[in-house]
Order: C-alpha cells, then sequence, then structure tokens
C-alpha cells in the first residue's frame, strides 16, 4: 500500500485493516442489492408499457401474423 493511499483511506478502514478484516467486506453484496432494485425497476416499467392497449394490440397482431399461414 502505498503513502498516498494510505492517506486517504478513511478511519473506518483503517480500524477494520488495524482488527485484521477487509474493509471491502460486503461491498459484493451492496452492489447485488442495486442490481436487484434496478432490475426490479426495470421490470415495473416493463409491465407499465406491456399493460397500456396500443402496445397489447400490436404484440397481439405480430403474434397473429406469425401464426398465421400463408
Amino acid at each position: 500500500m502505498t503513502v498516498m493511499h494510505r492517506a486517504r483511506e478513511t478511519g473506518a478502514g483503517l480500524l477494520a485493516r488495524a482488527r485484521g478484516e477487509d474493509p471491502e467486506a460486503g461491498l459484493a453484496t451492496a452492489e447485488y442489492a442495486v442490481a436487484t432494485i434496478a432490475a426490479v425497476g426495470f421490470a415495473g416499467l416493463l409491465i407499465a408499457i406491456l399493460r397500456s392497449g396500443e402496445v397489447r394490440e400490436m404484440l397481439l397482431g405480430i403474434i397473429q401474423r406469425a401464426l398465421s399461414v400463408g
């Protein structure tokens, strides 16, 4: 660890390092939580879009054309 890196380290990071803990422990869990929240928000947006009448009719038309013969 360089002197500059040590100077920028937070008090919590220094305390964790002094106790022999990894100061970055738990960061992956936080990243998963943020990604999950973003995915839920995106799913909610898709549900709202797919519930609109225009989109429903457009999708129904695509499916009917795909299933129709000739």
